[in-house]
């Protein structure tokens, strides 16, 4: 019985010993770093100059059957090609959360939802109706842009 007792007591101590060592003062703060010695100011040193290069030659495109990427794609004088204002259907207008929007589809079946502003082969959108949207779209150059409008069609 005195052994547990006096277990116990040392367990005890040993314990209030530990928190004892837990609440010290901080330890020292390091010593601040070394300066770097001072160097005497140097003449600055000059940089080599990299050799002057000829100019290279001017390269001349070579089409080979493609589509010459440097030309203007708005520079085609043989009319509209692709998607154009005309031949898409309007199909739906619904309300979405930023205003209405207008479900359009292309004659091979593709479909576009379109908002105001938004772009669609020669023509921008300008407004969306009940059963209506109306666009602005360009012509050949030279040409204003007139207003086109697309109805729902009665099958």
């Amino acid at each position: 019985m005195l052994a547990k007792r006096s277990l116990r007591w040392l367990t005890a101590a040993g314990f209030v010993g530990l928190l004892g060592g837990c609440g010290g003062s901080p330890p020292p703060p390091p010593p601040p770093p070394l300066a770097p010695p001072a160097r005497a100011p140097s003449a600055p040193t000059a940089l080599p100059k990299a050799p002057e290069l000829p100019p290279l030659p001017p390269k001349a495109y070579e089409v080979k059957g493609r589509r010459d990427p440097f030309r203007s794609l708005g520079a085609a004088t043989e009319g509209p090609k692709g998607l154009t204002v005309a031949s898409v259907k309007l199909v739906g207008i619904i309300q979405g959360r930023g205003g209405p929007l207008a479900l359009v589809e292309t004659p091979d079946g593709l479909g576009y939802i379109l908002r105001t502003g938004d772009l669609i082969g020669d023509g921008k959108v300008l407004e969306i109706g009940l059963d209506n949207v109306a666009f602005t779209v360009t012509g050949r150059p030279g040409e204003a842009p007139r207003r086109v409008v697309l109805r729902f069609k009665e099958d």
